[in-house]
């Protein structure tokens, strides 16, 4: 499947991009990470699931595997899917990181970075395929 095969945006509704910055903030100084879990075809988020950076890190995070696996088989049993990650960059732009492209683990998800530079939540979703970066544009509801 090509970029352009993809929708080149991400239905994210406000309590889940609200979730995302309650996260971020309470995370801060570290980064905070989740997982984005709904509709891959449609490009649709349903909920997101925040869960623990256990490299415990303001450059890095690792999602603790146990949470990952428990927020798989709640999405499943939903009918949903993980089809994305989401985490914060504490001084930096909402831009992959090379850390983040070399750490993306599937060319399907959607990649959303909170940046809290501005001292503002910040939300910014991408496509990682090949190393390849593309934006898409957040639709929120």
């Amino acid at each position: 499947m090509t970029m352009s095969e993809h929708s080149s945006q991400i239905f994210i509704p406000h309590s889940a991009l609200e979730a995302m910055e309650r996260h971020s903030l309470d995370c801060y100084p570290e980064e905070m990470c989740g997982l984005l879990v709904g509709n891959l075809a449609e490009g649709r988020v349903e909920r997101f699931v925040p869960c623990t950076n256990i490299a415990h890190s303001a450059k890095v995070y690792t999602i603790d595997p146990k949470e990952h696996l428990k927020a798989e088989l709640a999405a499943e049993k939903d009918g949903w899917d993980v089809i994305g990650s989401a985490h914060s960059h504490t001084h930096s732009e909402a831009y992959p990181s090379p850390t983040d492209v070399a750490q993306a683990p599937d060319p399907g998800w959607h990649y959303v970075i909170v940046s809290l530079a501005s001292g503002k939540a910040a939300p910014r979703s991408f496509r990682i395929v090949d190393s390849q970066i593309t934006e898409e544009s957040i639709v929120s509801a």
